[in-house]
Order: C-alpha cells, then sequence, then structure tokens
C-alpha cells in the first residue's frame, strides 16, 4: 500500500497518517487479507503450495501466509479438490489424447504437471492418479 500511494505522488507525511489509521480501523491487516484470500483461492481448487507462492507475491509475511493455511486448509478437503480437479484434467486429456494416454507414462506426467502447477504437493498428486487411473 505504501509502494501504491507513494507512486501516485502522496508526500511520506501523508502515507504514514493513512496507513496508521487504515490499521487502527483494521481496514489494513495481513491476518485478514491473508485468511480472506486462503479461502477464496481454496472454493477455485487452488493448491496451498500456489496460494503460499502468490501470498508472497502478495506482499505477505511468511508466518502470517503460514497461519492462514492452517487455520483454513482442511486436509479432507484439499483431497477432495485434488480428486475433483484430478478428474477434470483427465477427462480434457482423455477427449484430447485418448483414453489409453493417461496410462501412459507420459499421461501421467502430464496430469501430475498440471496438478503440481495448481499448488498440489507431489505425494498427494501421485496417490490420486494412482487411485484415478488404474
Amino acid at each position: 500500500m505504501r509502494r501504491k500511494l507513494a507512486a501516485k505522488k502522496f508526500d511520506a507525511e501523508t502515507v504514514d497518517a493513512t496507513l496508521a489509521r487504515l490499521r487502527s480501523e483494521k481496514w489494513l491487516d495481513d491476518q485478514r487479507f491473508a485468511d480472506a484470500f486462503v479461502r477464496t483461492r481454496l472454493r477455485k481448487r487452488i493448491g496451498p503450495l500456489r496460494i503460499r507462492r502468490e501470498l508472497s507475491a502478495a506482499g505477505v509475511d511468511g508466518e502470517v501466509a503460514a497461519g492462514a493455511l492452517r487455520s483454513n486448509v482442511d486436509p479432507e478437503g484439499e483431497r477432495e479438490a485434488l480428486e475433483s480437479l484430478c478428474r477434470k484434467k483427465a477427462a480434457a486429456l482423455e477427449r484430447k489424447h485418448g483414453a489409453e494416454f493417461l496410462r501412459s507414462r507420459e499421461g501421467r506426467a502430464k496430469l501430475a504437471g498440471s496438478l503440481a502447477r495448481s499448488g498440489y504437493d507431489l505425494t498427494a498428486i501421485i496417490d490420486v492418479i494412482d487411485d484415478l487411473v488404474r
């Protein structure tokens, strides 16, 4: 926020006063932002690893991001989201390459890469793919 206000040519005193007021009124609260961000991204089936990277890119402290993930990520819900996303992406790959593609090494690697880019843990990805593709 400080960078954005400075880029708009506000003087340092005005920026400091504005930030202090926003903090005191709870409009500028990294924890609150991180919690809301995590919940929103989880609803879009984005994995925790990608969410952590996005929070870091937004300037949120690593401790705050970790706390938001701990308090908002349900391991069972994460697994369900991963399974759902895996089924969706597998169906798209089957339509494009044929039913046997997912049984090949290339097909499984392509599916795993797509899920990894979505921010899921590779161990969980491999487990879900093994369960889905038999």
